[in-house]
């Protein structure tokens, strides 16, 4: 019974975010009128409450108050400013609307997290088995939206945000009935795992810690933007397609400690970023008459964009790290992937994505050779500087 709700819980927390993250672009672009750059400033306003949350989880949640608590209480909260997002007309309030939101809804991330190690015995065989009800609940969230086709529904589109929010109350009452995880009282750590920093002596990881940064870029241009381009190019029910990425990244994950050992931490890297050149080589030259395929291929490659580089990241960094620092090292390589590089990935993708706008109409060619170059420049710095070949 404890494990069902630790399924359930992380299948509504990341339902939530799949409901709305992926086509709050098309949105703004179609409701609020929204340019390429403000778009990208609001999935940077996200980005930027990953750095913030650590904060939150490290010095007021885990001291003061039980996990589960804290939880429910910001689910609530996030439902409501989600509701009162569908109201707001200017982009500018929405950009700030989405900050407000992902205050309360990043902290949460790490303490469900934080809820689920708290309460079972195994980590390395369980966590992985209730964590895979989270990419479940993204996926199922993506369904409900293709099929009903909201995205590409201006009267309907909204509904997005409303489905978000019933799921972020429904989670938020839930929480209070997950098992009890009390405060830790204080804690001589860094909430943004400053501890961690000294990992960064290490030359491999030090080239590993950059190149994790700079790939976040690409990734911007994925998360921000995927769906109004496919919105944009006439694919019916676009979000229930990009599904497919989340079903192979679901996938894929299960390939991470086959290949760990077997392959090497640096030819996995190796070919995660590859696959980002490739995807948006696709992206750049596909279609929805002759070159169909390689749209749906640069959605299904998600799968070995993000597991072979994310994952096997997280599986390194706690490989590398001694014991005392293993949660600060984990907590900085966070708040540099999610917090800094999507950030600074999400404010570069809206600059590039307005450049490549005129009178309208956007280049997409133009602006999905971008990150294909900058992925290749992340693959040639690994390829020539990362020399852990353990």
């Amino acid at each position: 019974m404890k494990n069902f709700k630790l399924s359930l819980m992380m299948f509504l927390q990341y339902f939530i975010w799949g409901a709305w993250y992926v086509t709050a672009g098309t949105y703004m672009a179609k409701i609020l009128m929204s340019s390429g750059t403000e778009i990208g400033n609001a999935y940077s306003a996200f980005a930027f409450a990953a750095i913030i949350s650590p904060f939150f989880v490290g010095s007021i949640a885990d001291r003061f108050f039980s996990a589960q608590n804290a939880m429910g209480a910001l689910h609530i909260i996030g439902g409501l400013i989600l509701i009162y997002a569908t109201q707001v007309s200017s982009s500018m309030i929405f950009i700030v609307t989405v900050l407000m939101y992902s205050l309360t809804y990043m902290p949460t991330v790490a303490l469900s997290n934080n809820i689920v190690f708290a309460n079972i015995s195994d980590s390395g065989k369980t966590f992985p088995v209730i964590r895979f009800f989270g990419t479940f609940g993204w996926i199922v969230a993506g369904l409900i939206i293709g099929l009903l086709q909201l995205e590409n529904n201006l009267d309907s589109i909204s509904y997005t945000f409303y489905i978000a929010a019933a799921a972020s109350i429904l989670l938020g009452i839930f929480s209070f009935a997950l098992p009890n995880v009390p405060p830790k009282g204080k804690s001589e750590d860094s909430a943004l795992g400053l501890e961690g920093l000294v990992m960064l002596k290490d030359k491999s990881y030090l080239i590993f810690f950059i190149s994790a940064v700079l790939i976040c870029i690409p990734l911007s241009f994925y998360y921000s933007f995927a769906n109004v381009f496919l919105n944009d190019i006439g694919m019916e029910g676009a979000a229930g397609k990009m599904i497919y990425g989340q079903i192979s990244e679901a996938i894929f994950i299960l390939t991470i400690p086959l290949l760990y050992y077997r392959l090497g931490v640096k030819n996995i890297l190796i070919i995660g970023i590859a696959a980002w050149i490739l995807r948006f080589v696709f992206f750049a030259n596909g279609d929805l008459e002759t070159s169909y395929w390689m749209i749906i291929s640069g959605i299904i490659l998600h799968g070995v964009c993000y597991d072979f580089f994310f994952v096997t990241g997280f599986m390194y960094t706690e490989n590398k790290a001694n014991q005392k620092i293993k949660n600060a090292a984990q907590g900085l390589f966070t708040v540099a992937t999610y917090g800094i590089g999507m950030t600074i990935g999400s404010w570069f993708s809206g600059l590039v994505t307005e450049h490549y706008t005129l009178e309208g109409i956007k280049n997409w060619s133009g602006i999905w050779e971008i990150p294909a170059y900058i992925s290749a420049a992340v693959l040639l710095f690994l390829i020539v500087f990362f020399k852990d070949k353990k």
